[in-house]
């Protein structure tokens, strides 16, 4: 799904039927901040807002998703395609948590390594190399695990543990989130309440930016 595409599609429908965003949204009972970052491309109406927006838009939940108007000959067809394209993307995030897993540990290993070499006795190596192999370790040791907060931030979403809705964490939030296997303290930009947001793979149509 393409989030631009989908936006794009909202605004078009909201327009057809006379409604501004602030109408749209006081009928969802949302705010119109909310409506303009759905049709800015910037993420996707939650699960829960999906069969009503599709309501005062006069459309169905597999045109939202397809981001146009699907005739009834192609409907079930489009519905299998976006089936498949959120399949998809689950499969694919797995594979790059995995790859971001092995990094981590790959970071983690190297950087123990070079830890024990600059902590051998005095006279093994200069004052200097010691030196430099220490900042090479921390180097690494700093940039793999930027990597691994940031890929984790962006594969997959997090879930809300009080109103289910899904969501991309900012980097910040992310960093300093307790973390407790794959669950992470995080406040939901949708209903404000900070909870052990769940980590989820696939792609849900409500996925939306933290603040």
């Amino acid at each position: 799904m393409d989030q631009v595409r989908t936006g794009r599609f909202i605004a078009a429908r909201r327009k057809e039927k006379g409604l501004t965003q602030k109408q749209l949204a006081e009928k969802l009972g949302i705010s119109d901040k909310t409506v303009s970052k759905w049709e800015c491309g910037n993420g996707f109406p939650e699960v829960s807002l999906l069969l009503p927006l599709c309501d005062e838009l006069g459309i169905t939940v597999n045109d939202l998703l397809s981001a146009e108007l699907v005739p009834g000959e192609a409907y079930q067809e489009k519905a299998e395609n976006n089936m498949v394209d959120m399949i998809k993307e689950r499969e694919e995030n797995r594979r790059h948590y995995m790859l971001l897993s092995a990094l981590g540990g790959v970071s983690l290993l190297s950087f123990l390594t070079l830890l024990f070499v600059a902590c051998l006795p005095t006279g093994a190596i200069s004052l200097t190399l010691r030196f430099i192999i220490l900042a090479i370790a921390f180097l690494i040791f700093a940039v793999g695990l930027l990597a691994v907060i940031e890929g984790q931030r962006k594969i997959g979403y997090y879930q809300c543990a009080r109103c289910s809705g899904t969501f991309v964490p900012t980097f910040w939030s992310h960093a300093f989130g307790l973390n407790v296997v794959s669950k992470r303290l995080l406040k939901c930009p949708r209903c404000g309440k900070r909870s052990f947001c769940k980590k989820v793979m696939s792609r849900e149509p409500d996925a939306q930016e933290g603040d």
